[in-house]
């Protein structure tokens, strides 16, 4: 037999409140980004361990001007491990992107979330992309290789000269313009492209094309 004395005593709450709660508990558990929030520069966090590091808003949206400029109306542009500018594209931001398509290829699965935009990237497999890849069909790439070295900026090479119809805009360390020079024909830019976090090596832009970065 129960003790009806203990049930006399729970607290019990009003319909109005029980309804305000209600209330309270679905706008927390709906999801706090909105479209255009899921493409801003940093809804997806660095992971220090893949050697990620965002430009700023800056020159995210410098970069992504230049992207839409040289690939023309109806343009279609790649992004190699520089998933802050194809964000900074699909902002709708730029004047012009909407004119424009783009796509990021990454190695971290994070950015699926871009769906057919998401193309997984694994730079020691430079040329094993999605079989709808074609080749040259983009009409500039934008590649940031995630690593300093002789073998990550050739094998990243590789994958540019796959994707690329001629026009090739490269970010990396200012240390490997003489490599970069010898695979890709580029030339180092006057313009600097700044970080959210400070790199300990200088960073630099080239580009294989007459380009405002330039001067």
């Amino acid at each position: 037999m129960s003790d009806s004395s203990d049930d006399d005593n729970v607290p019990t709450l009003s319909a109005h409140t029980l309804a305000a709660l209600q209330e309270f508990y679905n706008e927390t558990s709906e999801p706090s980004t909105t479209p255009s929030d899921q493409f801003a520069v940093g809804a997806v966090e660095e992971d220090w361990r893949m050697s990620q590091f965002w430009y700023n808003d800056e020159t995210a949206a410098q970069l992504a001007e230049e992207l839409v400029r040289e690939a023309g109306e109806g343009g279609r542009i790649a992004c190699v491990s520089a998933p802050s500018v194809y964000q900074k594209l699909k902002q709708g931001v730029v004047e012009g992107s909407d004119r424009v398509s783009a796509v990021v290829l990454e190695y971290d699965r994070r950015f699926a979330i871009y769906g057919d935009d998401f193309i997984f990237y694994d730079y020691k497999e430079p040329l094993s992309l999605v079989v709808n890849v074609a080749p040259q069909s983009f009409d500039v790439v934008l590649a940031d290789p995630p690593y300093l070295s002789e073998e990550c900026l050739s094998k990243v090479a590789e994958t540019i000269k796959y994707l690329s119809k001629g026009k090739v805009l490269l970010c990396t360390g200012a240390i490997m313009e003489k490599l970069a020079k010898d695979l890709l024909d580029v030339t180092m830019c006057s313009f600097l492209p700044k970080h959210n976090r400070s790199l300990n090596n200088e960073f630099r832009c080239f580009v294989n094309y007459p380009s405002r970065l330039l001067s």
